[in-house]
């Protein structure tokens, strides 16, 4: 289980949108197990950005509706990829990587960026986890929208 309240006192009140989610990309990837990457990409005009992670190097730009970061800006909803071998269009950054999940974050009620995680395990994001990431990810969005 992630500790929603540790993450909010940890987050909520910084300055800096960077810090938020250099912050976030640490204490959400040491908080769930089986993850290879955990991090943050920002929506530029149609294009999104490598923004704080945690794991091995990642892809530096993604067009909107290219893989599952693009198809998640795309639709604007979280999707989860129980097997990104079967997943057309999917951009490998890391060839371990067999699941994925993707979380769209606004501030002010536009698309800011998302949350994206992978993991080495096929699966590995069930109903449960996903609500939790989504619970998160709102945390996030509340102290992004006070931050500069």
């Amino acid at each position: 289980m992630i500790d929603l309240q540790s993450l909010k006192a940890l987050i909520d009140g910084n300055k800096y949108k960077v810090t938020i989610l250099s912050n976030a990309s640490s204490f959400l990837y040491h908080s769930i197990e089986n993850l290879n990457w955990l991090g943050f990409y920002i929506l530029n005009d149609d294009t999104l950005y490598l923004g704080p992670f945690q794991g091995r190097i990642a892809c530096i730009e993604i067009p909107k509706g290219k893989g599952v970061c693009g198809n998640t800006i795309l639709i604007d909803k979280p999707l989860v990829v129980d097997n990104v071998l079967e997943y057309p269009g999917h951009i490998a950054c890391d060839s371990n990587s067999r699941s994925e999940i993707c979380i769209p974050l606004h501030i002010e009620g536009k698309t800011y960026g998302l949350l994206d995680i992978d993991s080495p395990i096929f699966n590995r994001f069930d109903e449960s986890l996903k609500n939790e990431l989504i619970e998160a990810s709102k945390i996030i969005e509340e102290a992004l929208e006070k931050a500069i």
